[in-house]
């Protein structure tokens, strides 16, 4: 069985005037996350991680930020094009671990949530995608509640 990994990462600063959309989850929050599209940093490591280990480059190759068609798009409909892509390629996704790192909002209520939505995106079974959040201790732009930073990373099987 052939098989590969990658790893995502994103950020985004914290931005005025804008939802805070994590996970395909609107959460409740005064700030959202400044991006060209709806600013869903977890989806955006997700599909790095999943655009990598297809060796597809990366996620601003496949929809640039000067787009006018990616302008506040649902970052779930990009999750579909990129799996899309990799089952073009013969690969499906076996296993996805992730992690959010933010010192607020709290994520435990919606870590459930977001495993709901987007496993079915990755055609995956919720056992087989873990989301967890953790501080950064108050330590970088994440700890000073400047913004949120996501990793993630993804076994491929061949199918």
């Amino acid at each position: 069985m052939q098989f590969r990994v990658g790893l995502g990462y994103d950020s985004h600063r914290f931005a005025l005037d804008r939802p805070l959309v994590i996970g395909g989850i609107r959460i409740p929050f005064e700030k959202g996350l400044a991006a060209h599209s709806d600013g869903d940093v977890l989806i955006h490591a997700i599909c790095d991680a999943l655009l990598g280990a297809a060796a597809l480059k990366d996620i601003g190759t496949q929809f640039p930020d000067n787009d006018q068609q990616f302008q506040n798009i649902d970052s779930k409909l990009l999750l579909g094009k990129v799996v899309d892509l990799i089952q073009e390629k013969g690969w499906s996704v076996n296993n996805l671990d992730c992690t959010l790192i933010l010192e607020e909002p709290k994520m435990k209520p919606y870590i459930d949530p977001m495993v709901e939505t987007l496993a079915p995106l990755l055609h995956l079974n919720p056992d087989s995608l873990s989301i967890k959040a953790k501080t950064n201790e108050k330590m970088g732009f994440t700890g000073q509640k400047e913004g949120v930073a996501a990793l993630a990373i993804v076994s491929l099987v061949k199918s």
